[in-house]
């Protein structure tokens, strides 16, 4: 059985209400046609009755739930919260009201945020940012949580490294730079990230161009530092660095070049030291090796809401959809 169809049979044993705002877009409708079909998720399209009808034409999403802002009898409440939350920041009912009706994102994660759905993707024709603002602003982040960070899992066909080819990537997606203490923040959740997705233990390795004091700069002393932080915080957290890619992944390697470390050569959760080096690291490997790859996955918000890359196929929504599903099912417990 495929990775993405573990996760999905997972999405299906605990069915999740997952909201998608995107109704400008066909791929959302394509996916939808999938998620339906295939029964992973509820469903919840906002936009009017006669916009979905058009958007959604040749395909059958008849078992989704259409939204209306505009003529929803849960809107005002949605209003009247929005203004409470943002009271602070001089947020009034007029401004709501607009946000609202005029924002489906923001509709979407208001949602969220009232119960009447579990989570949300977005992101086909949206930035990370345009995603994530609204998240911040209503359901901000999960508590004992230090940050908002993003991941990708990359799945590599016929390989033997990480978890039969699976592998967390953080940040690959939100973080640009961050310092040590973000860093071993990071590389917490995405072992949590990772246990959750894929079932196995996580090994994470804090990646640089240096292994075990190999070179000397400003850079390797950020990842050493993280490295430090991370072992001091979370002691039970299998993890160690800094390592370089090779060090971090093939046992050969790993046993040469930091022989004393219990992750490298083991390491299925890779920490970039940027989001340079995250996001560059990810898009070579999907391009190159044809690794699936989906996210990027939020991690650190209250509730589960994820992006998409814009150049996500109706496909890469529907796995986003299963890792949210599940992500909502961990939040029940």
């Amino acid at each position: 059985m495929a990775f993405i169809d573990i996760l999905k049979a997972k999405a299906k044993a605990n069915k999740k209400t997952i909201v998608l705002p995107e109704t400008e877009d066909r791929r959302t409708y394509e996916a939808t046609a999938k998620i339906l079909a295939e029964d992973i998720a509820n469903v919840i399209l906002v936009g009017s009755e006669e916009a979905v009808k058009k958007g959604s034409e040749g395909l059958d999403i008849s078992g989704a739930v259409i939204v209306d802002p505009a003529t929803s009898e849960k809107t005002q409440g949605y209003i009247d919260k929005l203004v409470e939350l943002r009271s602070k920041k001089g947020m009034t009912p007029e401004q709501a009201k607009e946000i609202l009706l005029n924002q489906y994102l923001y509709y979407g994660v208001m949602m969220v945020k009232m119960g009447d759905a579990d989570g949300m993707v977005s992101g086909a024709c949206h930035s990370t940012a345009d995603t994530l603002r609204p998240c911040l602003q209503i359901l901000k982040t999960k508590p004992g949580t230090k940050l908002v960070s993003a991941f990708f899992l990359m799945v590599v066909p016929d390989c033997e490294f990480g978890a039969n080819g699976a592998f967390v990537f953080a940040d690959s997606g939100l973080c640009q730079d961050p310092n040590p203490e973000e860093l071993a923040a990071i590389a917490a959740s995405s072992a949590e990230s990772f246990e959750l997705l894929v079932g196995e233990e996580a090994k994470v390795a804090m990646l640089s161009h240096s292994t075990m004091g190999s070179a000397k700069h400003a850079l390797v002393d950020k990842v050493v530092e993280a490295t430090k932080i991370a072992k001091e915080q979370y002691p039970d957290l299998k993890l160690d660095g800094e390592l370089q890619l090779d060090a971090a992944i093939v046992p050969s390697v790993g046993k040469s070049k930091a022989p004393n470390s219990t992750v490298a050569g083991q390491a299925n959760v890779l920490v970039f030291p940027n989001l340079d080096a995250g996001n560059i690291g990810y898009k070579l490997v999907q391009r190159l090796a044809k690794a699936e790859a989906y996210g990027p996955v939020t991690q650190g918000i209250a509730k589960p809401v994820n992006d998409l890359s814009r150049g996500c196929s109706a496909d890469d929504i529907v796995g986003v959809v299963a890792i949210t599903a599940v992500q909502c099912q961990a939040a029940d417990k």
